[in-house]
């Protein structure tokens, strides 16, 4: 009975910014990578940043340099900060998680991020 839930979307103007949560409970959240996506309509997923540990973060070349992965294992949560954002970022925002290096099969109902022009 995982629970994965995100949230922190919403409507924001060009250059403004917003910090996405991800919690995810019922499993040892300390020894979980967890990776963020997002989806825009009429497009693939697309990968934009994983966290092993707090050392060991990846990103995709759409996300350097604007956004931050971080997560606090006290509150069970990975962050996504979002900075400079641009009308391009309009998506629905979604997190998954990986046990033992097997990724959940499942999604959770993501947020939703919209840029203004």
């Amino acid at each position: 009975q995982v629970q994965r839930v995100e949230s922190g979307g919403g409507l924001v103007q060009t250059g403004g910014s917003l910090n996405l949560s991800c919690v995810v409970s019922g499993i040892d959240f300390r020894v979980i990578t967890v990776a963020w996506y997002r989806q825009a309509p009429g497009k693939q997923r697309e990968w934009l940043a994983t966290i092993i540990n707090d050392r060991r973060k990846n990103y995709a070349e759409s996300a350097k340099g604007r956004f931050t992965i971080s997560r606090d294992n006290a509150k069970k949560t990975v962050y996504l900060q979002m900075n400079s954002l641009k009308p391009e970022d309009t998506a629905v925002y979604y997190c998954n998680y990986a046990y033992d290096n097997k990724w959940s099969a499942n999604w959770g109902q993501g947020t939703q991020v919209t840029v203004s022009s």
